[in-house]
Formats: structure tokens, C-alpha cells, sequence
């Protein structure tokens, strides 16, 4: 069996990350014209977390525990992500109608409220989601945009968790 260096293997995590922010900023919203809700932007943010992770685990490089603290926090943000991505897909599975109303957007809450309630505001935005995130805009192999997401989330979870078994010993 192959076996690649720890550096290698975070950079695949990097790679996949920015891939998919990519995809997101570039694809959906600049070409297709797709606006992202509140739990969009939490999504995007946990990516751009996870792939900030995997990019100081390359560049540290580091041995044993080291390894395994940059794989928990990955597979973490990875989970929060992936939390907020199935939600998302719940509210979209709702009936018509039962979906929770539209709200303000976070911009809006950011400039209307103190920094601290702004902040609380826009946090229980992200994790409750509004009619805005209920709407579906594109769906692909019958599945929605948050359902692919969740799906990515969940391989990296798994990626981040199992990245200090797969990398190579190295000795320093």
C-alpha cells in the first residue's frame, strides 16, 4: 500500500476545501447568480476554516499528537459545518409553508445592532436558517446544494480523522 507524507495528505485537505469554496464564490454565485443565504455563508465559513486548518497542519507538519489535534479541530469544523448543512437540507425537505419566515439578512443585522448582538443575532441565523434558506435553487442527482455540501463535510470529517493514520511515519 502507497503511503504519503502527512504534508501531502493536508494539502489534499487544503486542495478540497479551496476546491469547493471555488465552486461556491466563483461558479455559483459570480456565474450562475446565486445568492447565498445566512446558512450558506455558515457553510462557507466552516469550509474556509477546515482548509485554514489543513493549511497550517502542511506547513507545521508536525509528529504524533500534533497531528491528531490538527485532525480533531479539522473533523470539528468539518462536523459544524456539516451540522448546519443538514439542518438546511431539513428546512428544504419542510412543506411548503412551514418553513420559518424570512428574515433580516446578516448585513442588515451587523449594521442595526451593537457588535455583540449583532453577533448573536447573526449566529442563531446561521444555525436556525429562515425561508430564504428553505428555498431551493438547484439540485443535481436529485440532490439539493446543501445535501452535497453535507456530503462533502461528512468525507472530510472522515478525511481529517483518518489523515494521522493514513500519513507515513516520519522520523525527525
Amino acid at each position: 500500500m502507497t503511503s504519503y507524507s502527512f504534508r501531502t495528505l493536508a494539502a489534499l485537505g487544503v486542495a478540497v476545501c479551496a476546491g469547493a469554496m471555488i465552486f461556491a464564490v466563483v461558479y455559483l454565485q459570480m456565474v450562475r447568480g446565486y445568492q447565498p443565504c445566512a446558512m450558506c455563508i455558515g457553510q462557507r465559513a466552516a469550509m474556509t476554516a477546515t482548509g485554514i486548518l489543513f493549511l497550517l497542519a502542511a506547513l507545521h507538519a508536525p509528529l504524533r499528537f500534533g497531528r491528531w489535534l490538527y485532525g480533531l479541530l479539522a473533523a470539528l469544523t468539518a462536523a459544524v459545518g456539516g451540522a448546519v448543512a443538514a439542518r438546511q437540507v431539513w428546512l428544504q425537505s419542510l412543506p411548503p409553508g412551514q418553513a420559518p419566515a424570512c428574515g433580516p439578512t446578516p448585513a442588515y443585522l451587523w449594521h442595526m445592532f451593537p457588535a455583540g448582538e449583532a453577533s448573536r443575532r447573526i449566529a442563531e441565523l446561521i444555525f436556525k436558517g429562515d425561508g430564504d434558506c428553505a428555498k431551493i435553487d438547484a439540485q443535481w442527482l436529485g440532490l439539493t446544494l446543501p445535501a452535497w455540501t453535507l456530503i462533502a463535510f461528512a468525507g472530510l470529517v472522515v478525511f481529517a480523522l483518518a489523515l494521522p493514520i493514513l500519513a507515513r511515519r516520519e522520523a525527525h
